[in-house]
């Protein structure tokens, strides 16, 4: 399948994330839902290497990397649906555009990666722009949204160590089993937790659309998502791949207008022009 066309499914699945995300996490605590999520992840991740009868070995060397994976994955997913609640959709998805940034300083820092000139530019143009959206309403940190949008950026650094770290694990033993391998560790992790934390719920009382919306995010999230994004980082380098993330926010915002009936100001209008000119100039191979 060409990785392009399967980079445009994911983005679609991934902006529709932030939606989903949104209109669930009133209802359901960020710790439940993360590991409900993970659960039925599971679930179909197993049910599809199953039916498949391709399970792999993992080398015993490669056992504690994937487990760290796991945890960066329930990190990135926890911090990102319990800052949602105290922020926008289209602000979450414009954060997760910065995610080049953060793969390009954090494989100049791990990996020794050469930081050019232009790119150090765009680096901290995108990082301006991300400033202006995350204190949109005002330089305070008491800011509902700004509190929000600084979880999600913790979040957004999980996610960019997730998919350096992870390219590794995907080259050795495929999108699929990678796959598998660290959501089977990070719900593990999360079990202890999660488990108390569902059961001192109101489960009873979710709604249909709360259940469709951990439904979507198990399934369409944390299996097609995940699976389109590692079976694109084996075939392409993780800078090139994570630019990709640019075209969430344009979806993420349409979609929540048109769903959430979600109004855009013009500080993140602003804010959002420039973070997304920082990226493209990052991506520059000069």
């Amino acid at each position: 399948m060409n990785v392009y066309l399967v980079l445009s499914i994911q983005i679609l699945v991934a902006s529709a994330t932030h939606i989903v995300a949104k209109s669930v996490v009133g209802d359901v605590d960020a710790v439940t839902l993360t590991f409900l999520r993970g659960v039925v992840s599971v679930v179909g991740l197993c049910g599809i290497v199953a039916v498949r009868g391709r399970w792999v070995h993992i080398a015993r060397g490669d056992r504690w990397p994937l487990v760290f994976l796991g945890f960066l994955g329930t990190i990135n997913q926890l911090l990102y649906l319990y800052g949602l609640r105290f922020t926008t959709a289209a602000n979450a998805a414009l954060l997760y555009a910065s995610t080049p940034v953060f793969v390009l300083i954090l494989s100049a820092l791990m990996l020794g990666e050469r930081m050019t000139l232009v790119r150090t530019i765009g680096i901290l143009v995108a990082f301006f722009g991300v400033l202006i959206v995350i204190f949109e309403r005002g330089v305070s940190l008491t800011s509902e949204y700004t509190i929000g949008n600084l979880i999600i950026l913790v979040a957004v650094l999980a996610w960019a160590l997730f998919t350096i770290l992870g390219k590794r694990q995907v080259m050795t033993y495929g999108a699929l089993q990678a796959t598998v391998a660290a959501s089977v560790a990070g719900t593990a992790l999360l079990a202890p937790f999660g488990l108390f934390s569902t059961m001192a719920s109101s489960v009873g009382s979710y709604t249909v659309t709360d259940w469709s919306g951990i439904l979507y995010l198990g399934i369409g999230t944390s299996v097609v998502g995940y699976l389109l994004w590692y079976y694109a980082l084996r075939r392409i380098d993780a800078s090139r791949l994570a630019v990709f993330a640019n075209g969430q926010p344009i979806v993420a915002t349409i979609l929540s207008v048109i769903f959430l009936g979600a109004t855009i100001s013009p500080q993140f209008l602003v804010g959002a022009t420039i973070t997304l000119a920082g990226v493209v100039v990052t991506q520059r191979k000069r």
